[in-house]
């Protein structure tokens, strides 16, 4: 049994079955939906279908990230336990988590000076946050020490690639992301817009894609080019999606029928209720390991 603990946030994305599995521990961001406050606990308090529903039926939604003391109360029962911490957390680009982790570490460092405590930028978000803690349980569990992981994930962070579509403007216009005359043209021209995150984990788009088929053929090639080792890729590959299973699914079939040497199937899970609380339903995000994203983007 390792020497050390990872912990992340529920912004990562995974199943609580998932977290548990890999012994991974997390502590909850919040969300509130018509006034009413919950906690981003992978669907348990509310189960994912009913929030996008909700969302869809014009329920006003709003979010709130982790504080120093519940880091605190994350971090001390390991600390006490006499075990080190690497912590990783939601990319600084969307959320001031980190800053509010890096003082509780502050604080426990003081109460444990024997202990290490690591506090990781993750620049990622959802499941390719999700993605991140599932390789770095791979490597613990291969008996990679603390400081090495540290130092491993901080170097390589960057390569993990984030692509979404969203099948559903809406969201974009109530978040301010594009106007309502975008929105409205965009949404009778059947425009869904293509988006990755960049190296300071902020999201960026990129291209404008007519049709839902379309978009889907070209997150696909978006992975034949950045993909580690191209189709040859041979590490793990995770989705997460807002209420559209079915987009995903086609989206994972083509994966699994394209990459032939994947490291198992395309794991598919929902987009949590603190991200999907700004994305609405009908986004699909892919994640997977590859070219660095601080790199300048290819030519298709």
């Amino acid at each position: 049994m390792a020497s050390y603990a990872l912990t992340c946030c529920s912004t990562a994305d995974l199943t609580h079955e998932q977290f548990v599995a890999r012994d991974i521990q997390y502590v909850c961001f919040h969300f509130t939906l018509n006034g009413e406050t919950y906690p981003d606990d992978l669907g348990q308090s509310m189960p994912f279908p009913i929030f996008y529903q909700a969302m869809a039926n014009g329920a006003e939604t709003s979010t709130s990230q982790v504080n120093i003391s519940e880091y605190l109360e994350l971090f001390t029962p390991i600390l006490e336990s006499g075990k080190d911490i690497l912590h990783v957390c939601l990319s600084s680009g969307l959320s001031g988590s980190y800053n509010s982790a890096a003082s509780a570490a502050l604080i426990a460092r003081e109460q444990f000076p024997d202990r290490k405590i690591y506090i990781v930028d993750s620049l990622g978000a959802s499941s390719g946050y999700g993605l991140i803690m599932e390789t770095l349980a791979d490597l613990r569990d291969e008996g990679m020490d603390i400081d090495t992981l540290h130092q491993w994930i901080e170097e390589n962070k960057l390569r993990m690639n984030h692509w979404f579509f969203s099948t559903d403007l809406s969201f974009y216009v109530k978040g301010g992301r594009i106007s309502k005359t975008a929105g409205f043209i965009g949404g009778v021209l059947g425009i869904c817009p293509l988006l990755n995150m960049d190296e300071q984990g902020h999201l960026i788009p990129r291209a404008k894609i007519r049709s839902k088929k379309k978009v889907i053929q070209e997150i696909l090639l978006r992975m034949e080019q950045y993909a580690d080792n191209g189709l040859d890729y041979d590490g793990k590959c995770f989705i997460s999606q807002s209420d559209c299973y079915d987009d995903a699914r086609v989206l994972a079939d083509l994966i699994e029928a394209r990459f032939p040497k994947l490291n198992g199937k395309v794991v598919i899970n929902y987009v949590g209720t603190t991200i999907g609380s700004h994305t609405g339903p009908g986004t699909v995000a892919l994640f997977f390991w590859g070219r660095d994203r601080k790199l300048p983007l290819l030519d298709k």
